[in-house]
């Protein structure tokens, strides 16, 4: 459910944008995020506080469409941000 939920909040962010292959940038936006929500909602690291373990997911699966589009601080402030609240959410704070 949450990378649903982050996956289509992600997209309603770029809608407002312009870009030369509108339908695939959102295809590929929600995918990614809704694999960073999958992801850490699958994943346990014993000992690790939740919201690291979506830090550390968040960024490692947003870094590869950071690197092909070059647009490094947006993509990855928000997959880190989504992370670090999907990770806090699922598995704790602590």
């Amino acid at each position: 459910m949450s990378g649903v939920i982050f996956g289509a909040v992600s997209v309603a962010m770029m809608l407002p944008m312009a870009f030369p292959d509108k339908k695939a940038a959102l295809l590929a936006a929600f995918i990614d995020r809704f694999a960073i929500g999958l992801v850490i909602g699958c994943v346990n690291l014993p000992g690790w506080p939740g919201w690291v373990i979506g830090l550390l997911f968040g960024a490692l699966l947003s870094l590869p469409a950071a690197i092909i589009t070059k647009t490094f601080a947006p993509i990855l402030i928000i997959g880190a941000a989504g992370g670090i609240i999907i990770g806090g959410i699922i598995h704790g704070w602590r």
